[in-house]
């Protein structure tokens, strides 16, 4: 089996195992808070229904207008700048779920403008990574450079290691800023940052939600969509290098099986013997030389019509020619006037000779 494919059947396996881990850490560290988190919603329930004398159904209405008004309590979210802010959640697969559509032409307009510009912001984020690594290749070059160090060469390895610590470094600084200005704790906020960055969104924390950031605070709005594209775009030069290591690991497995099929192509078909020339000469050990097009057949013969006219030739000389005249023994004629009177004869058999040894090459 070839490499890709049991590096590719490794993958599968590894995902759905890590599937299953993670499956098994979840439910044993979230399943029993969810037990008591509902067991105390229950309970808080029931003694509001009997503090105030609520029907179930009034309260399940109450319920309902709560949840559908903590956009509303959030700020405006529709005019331009809430509109730009839930516009880049769209294209960048983000998806907070804070604020959506809710008539029919917006859920509409939504789908179509996600179509186009979700591949959009993929291409430029992956171009923009591109660029990224380029100048980080630069930089590094410049620096060893600099320190004089023997190999001034940039890997993949050392890309990668940058791309990382740059991302842990917008992490913990973004985590900061927004822990700042939405006074959460700051593993709520790198929990916010990381979540927001590698495009999860569970929409449990969402910048820009409190006191009507979205209108009176127009540096922190700038501030926020800077960070998600800036982290972004560092995010995908770290993944663009992740995968492309990847895919060179897989170019390489086949650039080698490649160079194996030739290597055992030229040994594949081999003419052993001396070839006869049109010019009188031989040809000793001559070597085919191997196509990657040949047929079943080794035949050159014309009648097969397997070659065109304008190929090469399908030898090659392997050393100098050597005349043939101890494979063509010629009895001395001692008596001129005997040698005279069959010189016809001779021309005729010279000319039949010359044609025979012509067909014999043609047909080798």
């Amino acid at each position: 089996m070839k490499k890709q494919n049991v590096r590719t059947l490794s993958l599968i396996v590894c995902t759905f195992t890590y599937l299953l881990v993670g499956a098994a850490v979840f439910d044993a560290l979230e399943s029993e808070y969810e037990n008591e988190m509902k067991r105390k919603l229950q309970s808080e329930e029931s003694r509001l229904l009997h503090k105030y004398n609520i029907s179930s159904e009034d309260f399940r209405v109450l319920t309902r207008n709560v949840i559908k008004s903590v956009p509303l309590k959030a700020g405006i979210q529709w005019k331009f700048a809430g509109a730009f802010y839930f516009a880049t959640t769209v294209i960048t697969t983000i998806g907070y779920g804070h604020s959506t559509p809710q008539t029919v032409g917006g859920k509409i307009f939504c789908m179509f403008y996600a179509l186009v510009g979700i591949p959009l912001c993929i291409i430029m984020f992956q171009s923009v990574g591109e660029r990224l690594n380029t100048f980080v290749t630069f930089l590094l070059k410049q620096m060893k450079k600099c320190f004089k160090m023997k190999n001034a060469d940039v890997s993949q390895t050392n890309l990668i290691l940058v791309a990382m610590n740059l991302s842990v470094i917008v992490l913990t600084t973004g985590a900061a800023a927004f822990s700042y200005y939405e006074s959460w704790e700051y593993i709520n906020s790198f929990y916010y940052c990381f979540i927001t960055l590698t495009t999860i969104g569970f929409g449990d924390f969402v910048a820009l939600q409190k006191r009507s950031a979205l209108q009176n605070q127009p540096q922190y709005v700038i501030f926020s969509l800077i960070f998600i594209l800036f982290g972004l775009a560092v995010i995908s030069a770290a993944m663009n290098l992740l995968v492309l290591r990847f895919l060179t690991m897989n170019t390489e497995d086949e650039r080698r099986e490649e160079l194996e099929a030739a290597v055992a192509a030229q040994g594949a078909v081999r003419l052993d013997g001396d070839i006869i020339t049109a010019n009188g000469s031989v040809v000793s050990g001559a070597q085919e030389s191997p196509e990657l097009n040949d047929l079943t057949s080794v035949c050159s013969c014309s009648c097969y019509n397997l070659r065109g006219h304008k190929e090469k030739p399908r030898y090659k000389v392997t050393r100098a020619p050597g005349r043939i005249s101890h494979l063509l023994p010629m009895q001395s004629v001692t008596n001129r006037s005997r040698e005279n009177s069959h010189t016809d004869i001779e021309d005729t058999n010279s000319f039949l000779q010359h044609h025979f040894l012509h067909r014999k090459r043609a047909s080798i």
